[in-house]
C-alpha cells in the first residue's frame, strides 16, 4: 500500500452527473472518492492488460491456425 508521501494529488474533471454518482457509490462503499477511483482506476489497469493478453492469444492462434478446441488438443497432445 502507498503512504501518504508517496502520493500525489492531481485535479479531474468530471460532468455533474458522474460527480453525484462518485459521491453516492463512494458513499454506498464507505470509502473516499480517492479510494472508489483508484479502485476504478486499478480494475480499468486489469481489463485492460487482459485485453492485451487476449489479442496476443488470438494473434498466436490464427498464427498456429488454432480455430477450435480440437486444435489446442491436436497441438498440445
Amino acid at each position: 500500500m502507498l503512504h501518504m508521501a508517496q502520493r500525489r494529488i492531481i485535479n479531474i474533471s468530471l460532468p455533474q452527473a458522474m460527480e453525484r454518482q462518485v459521491e453516492q457509490m463512494a458513499k454506498e462503499e464507505n470509502k473516499t472518492k480517492s479510494e472508489l477511483l483508484r479502485d476504478a482506476f486499478r480494475v480499468y489497469q486489469l481489463r485492460r492488460d487482459w485485453a492485451k493478453i487476449r489479442s496476443i492469444g488470438e494473434t498466436t492462434a490464427r498464427r498456429m491456425g488454432i480455430e477450435s478446441y480440437d486444435d489446442v488438443e491436436r497441438i498440445a497432445g
